[in-house]
């Protein structure tokens, strides 16, 4: 009889360390997934930036050709600056969705970590108990 409770222990460890490392996996898998959606998101935005940019340099062009100005001096110094901001916004912005997409993928392989770190656990604490009973 106690080989039966002994085997019971053992498949239920077994089975139970399996289930812990999948979650862990699946946990990575997922944050990998968020962070693959939030880089095309990023990227999609990136560009919807740079049509309102090209929008507000060409508006800023016809303007000043429809008032006779040329494109020399400090239209085209104003021009030029506006880009060069909303340039260093897009740069922040980007960084920004880098360091996310980064920490997402360092959780997926932490959750990871974590759930084979508990299947060990699990299968030690098992097999410590199988012991205890195979032995009394």
């Amino acid at each position: 009889m106690s080989w039966f409770i002994v085997g019971a222990i053992g498949l239920s460890t077994f089975v139970t360390a399996k289930a812990q490392k999948d979650q862990g996996t699946q946990q990575k898998y997922d944050l990998e997934r968020q962070a693959e959606t939030e880089k095309l998101s990023a990227e999609g935005e990136e560009i919807k930036r740079r049509e309102r940019l090209n929008k507000v340099l060409s508006a800023n062009v016809r303007s000043a050709a429809s008032s006779g100005i040329k494109t020399e001096g400090s239209s085209q110094a104003v021009a030029l600056d506006t880009a060069k901001n909303i340039s260093s916004s897009e740069g922040a912005e980007s960084l920004s969705q880098k360091i996310r997409q980064d920490m997402l993928k360092r959780e997926g392989n932490a959750a990871k970590q974590r759930g084979s770190g508990q299947a060990a656990s699990t299968l030690l604490q098992g097999g410590i108990s199988a012991y205890q009973l195979g032995k009394s």
